[in-house]
């Protein structure tokens, strides 16, 4: 049956949420965008009046999208080339969906969605759809098709493995700001001493270059190490300006709601670095550099305003 505009409206009121679903799933705007589509493409396939409940009809369609695929990403990512991270999204993005509590924020969190993949696809979904947006356990078994007793046991175990490797501090814009400028003073300064007494003594520095750009295959680990890593990243160098294309422009600012460093060349954005801040000092340094999953931030970056860039590197 043809949908109607009334059908059409009702889709597109609950794309947002869909989408944001979706993100937290995959970790991929790109592949949430495609699962959302084909979740309307099956909507438009059904017959739409006898959908008693819509929002939990489309919910379940796009779950279990999103489970497919989180299957043969599984099997993608053994012959993916180097580290894998998710994709950054600025500041703004309407796919970091809401953030109205704090388990909403870690939930897209770049640290979070990076220990999402240690989860079965089950638990992610879980996970996703109880600590994000606040389904019932009912609700959850009725999506996967599973018992409640089932919903809430996957639940606990995935909230304890997250848990354990969640060492994330809620901060505020400024202080985010804040942090940016005293990493970037410190990484800028020559000298790996400053940048050690902002680290925690077991912090690692791992980045994405999908095989398209150099990045490291194994994580930087300890104080130390990523110090070094970090001073050469930030030293000028010829072949790093061949690289991505010119001088890089680098500027503070927050993404997947944490404090982050955005490289640009001539607008376009080449690299995410995520800095994941505990009390004791930044724990970690995740950097998204893999041009395919940089194209979002790109067009969102066009979109706002950012001022002067702090320095021009490279």
């Amino acid at each position: 049956m043809a949908l109607t505009m009334d059908d059409v409206d009702r889709f597109e009121a609950a794309r947002p949420r869909l989408e944001a679903i979706a993100y937290r799933m995959l970790g991929s705007a790109a592949e949430a965008e495609d699962a959302v589509q084909e979740t309307f493409l099956r909507w438009q396939a059904g017959d739409v009046e006898r959908i008693e409940v819509p929002e939990a009809w489309l919910t379940k369609v796009l779950t279990n999208l999103c489970l497919n695929q989180l299957t043969s990403a599984r099997a993608r990512r053994e012959t993916y080339v180097g580290q894998w991270l998710p994709e950054p999204l600025l500041e703004g993005d309407p796919m970091l969906g809401p953030a109205d509590t704090v388990e909403q924020r870690e939930s897209v969190s770049f640290a979070v969605l990076a220990l999402l993949e240690r989860l079965s696809p089950n638990e992610r979904a879980v996970y996703v759809l109880r600590e994000a947006f606040a389904y019932a356990h009912r609700e959850i078994a009725e999506i996967l098709d599973i018992s409640e007793a089932s919903a809430q046991q996957i639940f606990h175990r995935a909230k304890k493995h997250i848990a354990e490797g969640k060492a994330r501090t809620e901060i505020d814009e400024a202080a985010a700001r804040r942090i940016v400028d005293e990493f970037l003073a410190a990484a800028t300064s020559g000298r790996t001493e400053p940048l050690v007494r902002l680290l925690t003594q077991e912090a690692i520095a791992v980045g994405d270059g999908g095989g398209k750009v150099p990045a490291r295959a194994k994580a930087f680990e300890g104080a130390v190490a990523v110090a070094k890593f970090l001073r050469g990243l930030f030293k000028p160098a010829k072949a790093k300006r061949a690289l991505i294309g010119g001088s890089a422009e680098i500027y503070a600012a927050t993404a997947n709601g944490g404090p982050a460093v955005v490289a640009v060349v001539d607008g376009r954005v080449v690299g995410v670095m995520c800095l994941e801040v505990t009390d004791e000092g930044i724990a970690a340094v995740r950097s998204q550099v893999n041009p395919d999953k940089l194209d979002r931030a790109t067009e969102r970056w066009a979109a706002d305003e950012h001022g002067e860039p702090l320095f021009t590197a490279f």
